[in-house]
């Protein structure tokens, strides 16, 4: 495994950081559509030593999930930043089927160890959104699930093809909260089940899955996190490293030290499983000082994570026969 981070705000100093606290992968934002862009943003984190390996978040992908107008063309603009992150030489492109804008969240300021901010999920209060991707579904009906899966499958027999051509690696994130109805829209992956359901659509290494442990331990159904991790070994491009308390449709995250899961065992799973591929610590509460204005986002949880996943790293590997 490899630790990743996605920066904000991404500037020279926190990427600097970075390669100081032994972070090697680098994660970016969707970049647009323009190569030269994403060369330049490469040639840039590797002067830091560092290499930039994934794209996630803020994803133009409601057209092709709700089948709206404009579907085709919003696939095609998929494809193209696929093959310029081929030319690029990112490797991994991290993106979901949830059917809103992005992850959500009721409370963006919910109280962890010695006041740090973090963000709380309850399904009958109203959510407080901390990301948008800029484009809301243009119709007020619901997507059913049949047809969520049915734009999925269409949407894979048409991408998954130039992710091999490229040497891109697709990761499909699941739903979060993994609710199976949220407010009224249902959600499909919300499970491994889900999961090993969507890779069979379409098989290949470039049809693979982003293992969100924070999410999986907020499902109602209480995985076991470290087991489902050797379940889905096969099919994991990108990982996710959280935790949370709290499951189903009442949750909050936590330090990484401080939630439900045993973490040790879930980086020993990752070992034994030989899984090699980014790994980032993913959501971090807000500690003393910072502003919140990136719930989630902030730079000294993440240095505190990579600390904590360093060391559990180097535990793990010490075992080592």
């Amino acid at each position: 495994m490899r630790i990743a981070l996605l920066i904000t705000p991404f500037t020279d100093q926190n990427l600097q950081r970075a390669a100081q606290i032994g972070v090697t992968d680098i994660v970016s934002v969707y970049p647009g559509l323009d190569l030269n862009y994403l060369l330049e943003l490469r040639k840039r984190v590797e002067s830091f030593g560092l290499r930039l390996s994934a794209v996630e978040r803020l994803l133009p992908t409601l057209k092709f999930i709700h089948n709206l107008p404009g579907r085709d063309q919003q696939i095609e603009d998929f494809k193209t930043l696929i093959r310029n992150m081929g030319k690029a030489g990112v490797s991994t492109l991290c993106y979901s089927w949830m059917p809103a804008d992005d992850w959500q969240r009721t409370d963006l300021e919910a109280a962890e160890r010695g006041g740090a901010k973090v963000t709380a999920f309850e399904q009958d209060k109203p959510s407080s959104v901390p990301t948008d991707t800029g484009y809301r579904k243009e119709s007020n009906d619901s997507t059913s699930a049949e047809r969520l899966w049915g734009n999925l499958e269409y949407f894979l027999k048409e991408v998954v093809p130039v992710a091999e051509e490229s040497g891109v690696k697709l990761s499909m994130h699941p739903d979060d909260p993994p609710v199976e109805n949220l407010r009224g829209q249902p959600q499909i992956m919300t499970s491994p089940e889900a999961y090993e359901r969507m890779v069979k659509i379409v098989e290949s290494p470039s049809n693979g899955i982003c293992l969100c442990q924070g999410t999986m331990a907020a499902s109602a159904r209480e995985y076991d996190i470290p087991a489902t991790i050797k379940r889905l070994a096969p099919y994991i491009n990108y990982a996710h490293f959280r935790d949370v308390v709290g499951s189903g449709s009442s949750f909050r995250e936590s330090f990484h030290d401080n939630g439900k899961s045993d973490m040790v065992a879930c980086m020993n799973a990752y070992h034994e499983a030989g899984i090699d591929c980014p790994i980032r610590p993913d959501h971090v509460p807000t500690l003393a000082g910072e502003t919140n204005e990136y719930p989630g986002y902030h730079m000294l949880g993440r240095l505190w994570a990579v600390g904590y996943m360093r060391g559990l790293m180097q535990a793990v590997e010490s075992q080592k026969p």
